[in-house]
């Protein structure tokens, strides 16, 4: 696999921890107004062609999430692809964030 995967309860304490990574959210901007997870940049995967080349450092540790885990698991693929070193899917998604860590989180 060319990519990394994290679980929710790890991305939970980097976030809680302040570690330095950027957390990408790929999917619709429909869903993102339901639910969210702080400090994540909404980077919808249909663009990707169009943001990947606008991120500054492919050394970054990127987190990539969406619903379940299949459209961030395609982005991190592209990412990786693209020369991407240090890029991580979120296992299960903002649906396991919201089950597994923060239930103020909507599911949907």
């Amino acid at each position: 696999m060319p990519f990394g995967i994290i679980p929710v309860t790890e991305l939970n304490s980097k976030l809680t921890s302040g570690a330095k990574f950027r957390l990408i959210d790929v999917r619709e901007p429909s869903e993102y107004e339901i639910a969210r997870i702080n400090g994540a940049e909404l980077k919808p995967l249909g663009q990707i062609m169009q943001w990947a080349p606008q991120l500054p450092d492919r050394n970054e540790e990127i987190v990539l999430h969406c619903h379940h885990g299949m459209r961030s698991a395609r982005a991190c693929e592209y990412l990786a692809q693209q020369g991407f070193t240090n890029v991580h899917n979120l296992t299960g998604g903002i649906d396991a964030w919201s089950r597994q860590v923060d239930p103020t989180v909507l599911l949907y």
